[in-house]
């Protein structure tokens, strides 16, 4: 039951992840890769949000909380695409762009976890 409901979690978080960057890439906002940025921070503030929740406040099976958090979220953001974005940056010799993207996610995205905790526990 619990590896389905990651499964199912996960294939929800992926298809939110294209549908959500997809759309913020078609603005045509230049060559810095927002949409994956935007979902990756956004991806982390509603972990540390719905983890808390979760984990703190709110009782749910493991199953549905795993679903959440492992399947949905680690769906819906992406390591291996926010390293992509930033290698292709580098190769078009973009290094400012690329070190913002890398350096800019992790300390937006620590930011965010944090956010979302706090947020929890108000």
């Amino acid at each position: 039951m619990t590896i389905l409901a990651v499964a199912l979690g996960g294939a929800a978080g992926s298809v939110l992840r294209y549908l959500i960057s997809r759309w913020i890439s078609d603005q045509e906002l230049g060559a810095f890769p927002y949409g994956i940025f935007a979902v990756n921070i956004a991806g982390a503030l509603l972990l540390g949000l719905i983890a808390t929740l979760l984990l703190e406040r709110v009782h749910v099976s493991d199953p549905v909380r795993l679903a959440l958090t492992v399947g949905l979220l680690g769906g819906f953001t992406t390591f291996s695409t926010l390293s992509f974005d930033s290698l292709a940056l580098i190769d078009s010799g973009r290094w400012p762009l690329a070190l913002l993207n890398l350096l800019g996610s992790a300390a937006a995205g620590l930011a965010a976890v944090w956010l979302g905790q706090q947020l929890a526990r108000l």
